[in-house]
């Protein structure tokens, strides 16, 4: 059951990043289906901005922050006195096991085509796929997400 959450999600993000939302959009819009669908659907927007490493500035992989958002609706706190290091440690792993996965975590050093074009595009696709894929794996492990 893991392995088919995991290619599902895998699956899922990639369909949303060719139907034209970017890496950040479809890792939210992928989660928020398959493990959170009481949240609102238009809080993607939320996510927009991280696209291009925020915005094309090519820093943090859009993919990745929008990954610690998911960590962060599954484990973070809604009261300023609840402990805020379980969520901090998690997003310190995941953010390990992308950089361990994928060498940096810098957008612009994951993919060094131009934004945009089609070598662009399909790098990001697999990135995107790929990250979910790894997303699915880590919140599993974690216990984030119930095994069905």
């Amino acid at each position: 059951m893991a392995e088919e959450l995991a290619l599902e999600a895998r699956n899922r993000a990639g369909n949303y990043f060719r139907e034209g939302y970017n890496c950040a959009e479809s890792i939210f819009l992928t989660f928020r289906e398959l493990i959170a669908p009481e949240v609102d659907r238009n809080l993607v927007r939320m996510t927009t901005g991280f696209g291009g490493g925020l915005g094309h500035a090519g820093c943090m992989c859009g993919a990745l922050t929008a990954s610690t958002i998911v960590i962060g609706l599954l484990s973070g706190r809604t009261d300023h006195q609840q402990d805020r290091f379980r969520t901090y440690g998690l997003a310190k792993d995941f953010h390990d096991r992308f950089e361990e996965k994928f060498g940096v975590t810098c957008c612009r050093a994951l993919n060094p085509h131009p934004f945009d074009t089609p070598e662009h595009l399909r790098h990001c696709l697999k990135i995107t796929g790929n990250t979910a894929r790894l997303l699915a794996e880590f919140l599993l492990e974690k216990k984030l997400v119930p095994v069905k």
